[in-house]
């Protein structure tokens, strides 16, 4: 399989441990798929990968998500949702509102308008996904899932402990 010079694979050595080799090999997977996605949400969609991310974490959760929320979620800092934020509050496709239980946290959900685009959106995603695995069957898919979910689980068991 050719590699491209900046892809993470061209670092590996016959030598190197085989685990190094499969970190080093899902590093290029992923970042092959996520390029492919970032152009393609921005060239087909005219919108970038975040704005994609936010909205996907809002349509999940109909009553809107705080802030703070959202920026767990999608693993950034505050300011980054704030301006994701700030620019789909202008487009009409999100809006904030005061949070009834705390008056001081901003509820942010998507508008009617948001959600129809995001509809539109997510078709397109899930196509684009579909083609990008299409080399796999159903069973290999579900075989490399099972896998990944056990290597999942396990990392989170490492968490906290001294290495």
């Amino acid at each position: 399989m050719p590699r491209s010079a900046s892809d993470a694979e061209t670092r590996v050595a016959g030598d190197d441990h085989a685990a190094i080799r499969l970190w080093l090999r899902m590093l290029a997977t992923n970042r092959l798929i996520e390029t492919r996605m970032r152009r393609l949400l921005q060239e087909r969609c005219a919108t970038t990968l975040p704005r994609f991310d936010l909205m996907a974490q809002l349509e999940r959760v109909p009553g809107g998500l705080k802030m703070g929320e959202l920026s767990k979620r999608m693993m950034v800092t505050g300011g980054n949702v704030t301006g994701i934020t700030d620019g789909l509050v202008r487009e009409g496709l999100v809006e904030r509102a005061s949070d009834p239980a705390d008056r001081r946290a901003w509820r942010v959900k998507l508008t009617p308008a948001g959600r129809r685009a995001f509809t539109a959106m997510a078709r397109e995603h899930e196509r684009w996904i579909v083609a990008a695995f299409a080399t796999l069957s159903a069973r290999e898919m579900s075989n490399m899932a099972g896998l990944l979910g056990r290597l999942k689980t396990h990392l989170r068991s490492l968490e906290g402990r001294v290495a």
